[in-house]
């Protein structure tokens, strides 16, 4: 198969800022000149060569490492030249815009892995999940990425497409015998081959719900009168003091983000302003964005003073939240020398002391489904567990319409459509420009 003539791409491969090493990567079909260009000479593949890397008019701009890997042995699949430089922002881009100059382009975000992917040196799942590691908030995230990464969600992907060709091939050569499909189908275990599938990707969507919370995480917002403890609640969370508090109502004017975690699962904390009647023109700014913050959040956690509990005007927020999760936390049990506890959707604790913290981190646990990560938990994201179910109901379908064969075939052969958008063997254009442009660049 001959392979496509590609542009050569070039881009600083390391973060932004000063380091003690920089990186500059350039991949196409053809390399070498620019390793003749830059470095003097084609350096021997996969060795690590030390040199010098010259300007156009041969003085040198720094001295560092060079690696060449030619096609099909490389990150991308092509010929592939690094630079290993001093990591100065001013010495990098001096090395970035000699590739440049040399013909060149500068690398889109993401390209490196798509082009890894255009040529089969990962499927999308994998190349996801190198986003996924780098952006990863918790060891957790960091271990799950790194196996999907290495390819076990896609080797469960692959199992079930599979497992479906096989009942695919099998019904539709049921096709040419419409006397005897039934029976033909029943000797051969159909049904219990379609339980079998039903049972594994059951098993897959449970796992890849846990990886997509490892990577998204909950969105917490913390809500409630003036002087409940909110930003009591959330510095005690936090560890640290986060927010400012005060023994005066209406402190917090603004939203307060946090980022946290609780067994590995990142939480978005969000400390609000006061909910309340007032003539203050910030306050009533503040209370604006409360509820713009409960409108995208996961969960709501109503705060009330324990000693008086839920009252008309606490009624009317819960009236008021949209249909998302919520906790009702009575707070300041330190005050009345309450017990913590919890019970339903309502958790007694006190922000001060840190008394029924840990009922309150359980049960924000127990609304996200989060289960303790185990080896098996690889990362997933939105459209993975999109697609998932969209298989889901299709296989549901087909057992509907085990009756009419041609249905039946149908339904599994939009089963397993569905599961190859995962692992990208049939993917649009547009979405894979969506998905690696949310990629670094250099990646």
């Amino acid at each position: 198969m001959t392979r496509a003539v590609q542009p050569a791409i070039a881009a600083i491969a390391t973060a932004p800022g000063r380091g003690g090493v920089g990186v500059v990567r350039i991949s196409g079909s053809d390399v070498a000149p620019f390793a003749q260009a830059i470095i003097g000479r084609v350096p021997v593949p996969r060795h690590a060569t030390f040199c010098r890397f010259l300007d156009g008019d041969g003085e040198p701009i720094d001295e560092g490492i060079a690696l060449y890997f030619t096609a099909p042995n490389s990150f991308t699949g092509e010929a592939v030249l690094e630079l290993q430089g001093h990591g100065g922002p001013v010495v990098l881009d001096l090395i970035l815009r000699r590739c440049l100059e040399l013909g060149a382009r500068p690398a889109e975000p993401g390209e490196f892995s798509r082009r890894a992917f255009l040529n089969g040196k990962l499927d999308l799942a994998q190349a996801e999940a190198i986003a996924d590691l780098i952006d990863a908030a918790s060891t957790e995230a960091a271990r799950s990425a790194v196996r999907s990464l290495g390819g076990a969600f896609s080797a469960r992907i692959g199992e079930l497409v599979e497992a479906l060709i096989r009942l695919r091939t099998l019904v539709e050569a049921t096709l040419d015998f419409p006397e005897e499909e039934v029976d033909f189908l029943r000797q051969a275990d159909a049904f219990g081959r379609l339980d079998a599938i039903d049972a594994s990707l059951a098993a897959v969507r449970a796992q890849a719900k846990q990886g997509a919370l490892l990577r998204e995480g909950l969105t917490v917002v913390l809500i409630g009168q003036p002087n409940v403890g909110k930003s009591s609640l959330l510095n005690r969370l936090a560890g640290f003091e986060a927010a400012i508090v005060t023994d005066v109502a209406g402190t917090t004017r603004d939203t307060v983000r946090e980022a946290i975690q609780i067994q590995g699962v990142p939480l978005h904390v969000v400390d609000t302003a006061g909910l309340r009647e007032t003539d203050d023109a910030v306050e009533r700014l503040g209370i604006a964005r409360t509820w713009a913050a409960v409108d995208r959040a996961d969960v709501a956690l109503l705060l009330v003073d324990a000693a008086h509990g839920i009252g008309e005007h606490e009624r009317a927020i819960l009236d008021r939240l949209p249909d998302i999760a919520r906790l009702t936390i009575h707070n300041k049990i330190d005050v009345g020398a309450e017990p913590s506890r919890a019970a339903g959707n309502d958790v007694w604790l006190s922000a001060k002391t840190g008394a029924g913290i840990e009922l309150l981190r359980d049960k924000l646990l127990e609304i996200a489904g989060w289960q303790s990560a185990g080896e098996g938990t690889f990362m997933a994201r939105a459209r993975h567990l999109d697609a998932l179910g969209r298989s889901a109901a299709h296989l549901a379908a087909a057992r509907e319409a085990a009756s009419q064969l041609e249905l039946f075939a149908e339904e599994l052969r939009l089963a397993q459509l569905a599961l190859s958008e995962i692992t990208g063997e049939f993917t649009a254009d547009d979405l894979l420009g969506e998905i690696f442009a949310s990629f670094c660049i250099g990646k």
